[in-house]
């Protein structure tokens, strides 16, 4: 028996939604797994005998690099985590080069604990360079994912962007590899104040994760 042309469309749309919940369930895990390896990174080292509270006090200040480095990675990861929300409240619909797209964001969040502990552990030019170029990667899997999500008159959005919305939103996306982008330039100077130029994300932070305008 040929299937309503109406209830066919209901049962594409209820796979759309089934399918799009398994990818946002499946990618919120890999960003709670990979923040939390990053406080996995953080301890004291190993074999060093404490005997007493000044010896203890000074190994835990001698592990604030590896403190300070998790901290700003939890602040990006966590920014990359809110980009990913708002997307996929807009994203209605996928195929399989955004489950791709989806997973090459993924590959390189859940590679980030480790340029954080190389960062921790040495803290030059090279290892700011390497934690900086990690995050470049990120952030270009993000906004490839948003520009192909948004692409087409909004193919695989609920409904199409706003025009004046449309290109800020596609730009915006580009914000936190730019400034880790930058930042690399600054390390072959300066290392510190590379790692000093990622305040200018906290604008990205503070911003929030409203859905984007819809045209109408």
């Amino acid at each position: 028996m040929r299937q309503h042309p109406q209830a066919r469309q209901a049962r594409m749309e209820e796979q759309d939604h089934l399918g799009l919940e398994r990818l946002i369930f499946f990618s919120d895990a890999v960003f709670a797994i990979a923040i939390t390896l990053l406080a996995l990174e953080i301890r004291l080292p190993a074999g060093q005998e404490i005997r007493s509270d000044d010896e203890l006090l000074a190994a835990l200040i001698g592990v604030w690099p590896r403190c300070l480095s998790y901290a700003v990675s939890f602040l990006v990861i966590g920014t990359y985590w809110m980009g990913h929300h708002r997307m996929f409240r807009a994203i209605a619909r996928y195929d399989r080069r955004l489950l791709f797209l989806n997973l090459l964001l993924l590959l390189c969040v859940a590679f980030v604990p480790f340029p954080t502990a190389v960062l921790g552990e040495y803290g030059g030019s090279v290892a700011t360079i390497f934690y900086a170029l990690t995050m470049v990667a990120a952030g270009l899997a993000s906004a490839l994912l948003w520009w192909y999500a948004s692409g087409g008159g909004g193919r695989m959005l609920a409904a199409p962007l706003a025009r004046r919305a449309a290109w800020p939103s596609r730009l915006r996306a580009l914000a936190a590899p730019a400034v880790f982008l930058a930042s690399i330039g600054i390390a072959l100077w300066n290392d510190d104040a590379a790692k000093l130029s990622w305040i200018a994300l906290a604008p990205l932070l503070l911003a929030g994760a409203g859905p984007p305008r819809r045209a109408g």
